[in-house]
């Protein structure tokens, strides 16, 4: 799979797409990750790629032309005239919220172009003629796309085959399956006097599997119930129908801690201080 990415700032980057997983999968070819500066696009000898917005206001706005032309040139197709190759996806606070669904559409695709805006966005005849799917990661505001678009390379690029070492990993995720995923363990089996759950040592894969799906409608039901609506629309087997009329009759837990909530540095139950010399061990 192929990622076009169009930025002011390709140097953001090379932190993100150089490490762990998106590494691996790069140096293995198993996705391409182009960065094309869009002030490559400008003729100018200041290389100027935005101006003041019409009306007036804060800010600045960038050009359509300098867009316009950055993907002509990348992508080989006539903005407003002709289609592009691949779907353009604009980061934006203003597009549909990025979600799991969303992640598993786009990469049906084998190539995605990218488009960080900046500033105060894009000058909008841009959009109008390029008709980009508009992508937001939620009710706030960045100071570009940069960050958006490396999430969402990540999230997409989980899907592609070969990306992760277990193929079931992604299918297993948090809202794959239209839920919080339950909670995960690992040696020892005691930690600090917390024993893991009894089941989990049992060496029964059915019940433990109906453990995992208990414990991840618990979970979801207590932080993301509007997640419910949807999973309960679909066909349940006679388990998973028996395990969540038991998770239904258990009374609400409490809310989690907020910030406003949680200890002090200074109060009982806050975390210790940490040897900043020991935290590689």
């Amino acid at each position: 799979m192929r990622f076009d990415v169009f930025t002011l700032f390709p140097d953001y980057f090379s932190g993100p797409l150089s490490t762990s997983i998106l590494k691996r999968a790069r140096e293995a070819d198993l996705i391409q990750i182009e960065l094309h500066d869009i002030r490559d696009a400008t003729t100018d000898k200041w290389r100027v790629v935005d101006d003041a917005p019409f009306g007036g206001g804060a800010g600045m706005v960038l050009k359509a032309e300098i867009v316009a032309k950055a993907l002509e040139n990348v992508l080989n197709f006539d903005v407003g005239v002709s289609a592009p190759p691949c779907p353009v996806v604009y980061l934006t606070p203003q597009g549909r919220t990025l979600n799991q669904s969303l992640v598993e559409e786009l990469a049906t695709h084998s190539r995605l172009a990218l488009l960080c805006g900046h500033y105060e966005g894009i000058d909008e005849r841009v959009i109008e003629a390029v008709q980009p799917l508009e992508v937001s990661l939620g009710d706030f505001v960045l100071t570009g796309g940069e960050g958006a678009a490396a999430i969402l390379i990540e999230a997409v690029a989980r899907f592609v085959p070969g990306v992760l070492g277990n193929e079931n990993s992604a299918s297993g995720d948090s809202f794959a399956t239209g839920l919080l995923e339950a909670p995960h363990y690992t040696r020892p089996a005691n930690w600090r006097g917390r024993d893991i759950p009894e089941i989990l040592l049992s060496g029964h894969h059915a019940n433990i599997e109906a453990w995992r799906l208990e414990e991840a409608l618990r979970r979801t039901k207590k932080r993301r119930p509007d997640l419910l609506g949807e999973w309960q629309q679909r066909e349940l087997s006679k388990r998973e129908r028996k395990i969540w009329d038991k998770v239904q009759s258990e009374r609400q837990p409490d809310d989690e801690p907020t910030l406003d909530t949680m200890p002090g540095a200074d109060e009982p139950g806050a975390p210790e201080n940490i040897d900043e010399e020991n935290t590689e061990k």
